[in-house]
């Protein structure tokens, strides 16, 4: 029972460790998709290698005149594709001017893929409003400006020149990453076109109706975009910040992992190793009747087997159980490093995670009993026999 109890220990503290990264995982993986990337950008050749320095020069054609982007709106899976121009400038109110990191977009088809981007004050962008612009939280709070507000925006053109316009503050928002949050704001894509002097657009984001069917897109679509001079770029190759978040909190689930292992396996062992002692008796009897050591070594591997499986099983089930109640709850967290706001957490169970609890804790029992099997599969029959007499 001690035995047992340690490993259902062991893998609900997997399960529900585990579950809980992989619901922040999920949760930032969908907030940068629908916040800021979209599933795949459509670019020039070699446009995120260096031609974003440049983006006037990196142009796609306008969506009106290319059926590229009509072709991919059609496409079997595929939610939305909306072009955006990327701009930088200065944006000013009163005596205060901050540089700004801009992007043009579409506002009807934009509505569709913002999800990740929460209107805290005002209302989103609208076709019918071609001056109104919606501004991150942060840049909002160090301008000084609310909603209804009108900033004056300055930008470079293609041509090199000087080019400025008037808007009005339609809305703030927020999204999970205080960086974005603190540079950027949009502007209808009409306006910005007229504003640097360009007709195209320098990307068209791709969104597709699930994630997980983005490798499926790329391997249909990639080949025969770069036919037509465009390049297709997957959503996990541009989330610079999700792909290292990601790598740190693995590293950190596996070392939880080693040490829920390691506490299995010293456990068990100590278990086994002790009832190997208490049935010498019993264990030389067999072997005196004719039984080999071969099979007497089998005998505990399959103990601590069984030991792992029970244990695994039932601590799937109560991880499972306890996630649900917890997640009802909500785990109240304060913001991450680099995030404007705290969340309530859930804990998300996947199969993958299930199969994981359930191989650590039978690979781990089957580790530590191969000593105390060992021990006992050698012992010489007569001490066997005399053990305790």
């Amino acid at each position: 029972m001690f035995a047992l109890l340690t490993i259902v220990g062991g893998v609900v503290a997997l399960m529900l460790a585990s579950g809980f990264i992989e619901w922040i995982f999920l949760q930032m993986r969908e907030s940068t998709i629908q916040s800021q990337l979209g599933h795949v950008q459509v670019v020039r050749p070699r446009y995120f290698d260096g031609g974003a320095a440049d983006p006037y020069a990196n142009l796609l054609p306008a969506d009106a005149a290319n059926g590229a982007l009509q072709s991919l709106a059609s496409a079997p899976g595929v939610q939305v594709v909306t072009p955006r121009l990327a701009f930088t400038g200065l944006v000013s109110f009163g005596d205060a001017t901050l540089s700004f990191s801009g992007e043009g977009v579409d506002p009807g088809k934009e509505i569709r893929l913002s999800n990740g981007i929460q209107i805290v004050s005002g209302e989103p962008l609208s076709p019918s409003d071609p001056v109104g612009l919606v501004i991150g939280e942060g840049l909002a709070a160090n301008l000084g400006v609310k909603v209804g507000d009108r900033v004056v925006l300055l930008v470079t053109t293609k041509s090199g020149g000087v080019n400025g316009v008037e808007c009005h503050v339609r809305g703030i928002f927020s999204t999970y990453s205080k960086a974005f949050d603190d540079s950027s704001l949009r502007v209808p894509l009409e306006t910005v076109r007229k504003l640097v002097k360009v007709a195209g657009a320098t990307n068209w984001v791709v969104v597709l109706d699930r994630t997980e069917d983005t490798d499926l897109f790329m391997a249909q679509y990639g080949e025969q975009l770069r036919g037509k001079g465009f390049e297709a770029v997957p959503w996990y190759q541009l989330a610079d910040f999700y792909n290292k978040t990601v790598i740190l909190f693995s590293r950190q689930v596996g070392v939880v992992k080693f040490l829920i292992g390691m506490i299995i396996i010293l456990s068990i062992s100590n278990t086994l190793s002790m009832a190997v002692i208490e049935r010498m008796n019993e264990i030389g009897t067999v072997m005196a009747l004719g039984k080999r050591r071969k099979a007497v070594l089998r005998m505990f591997i399959i103990e601590g087997a069984i030991l792992g499986f029970l244990g695994g099983a039932l601590g799937v089930v109560v991880g499972y159980i306890l996630a649900h109640i917890i997640s009802a709850i909500g785990i109240p967290m304060p913001p991450p490093p680099g995030m404007a706001k705290g969340y309530i957490g859930e804990i998300m169970i996947t199969w993958s995670l299930v199969l994981d609890a359930l191989l650590l804790a039978v690979g781990t029992t089957l580790i530590a009993s191969v000593v105390p099997a060992w021990r006992a599969s050698n012992v010489i029959i007569v001490d066997a026999l005399r053990h305790q007499r």
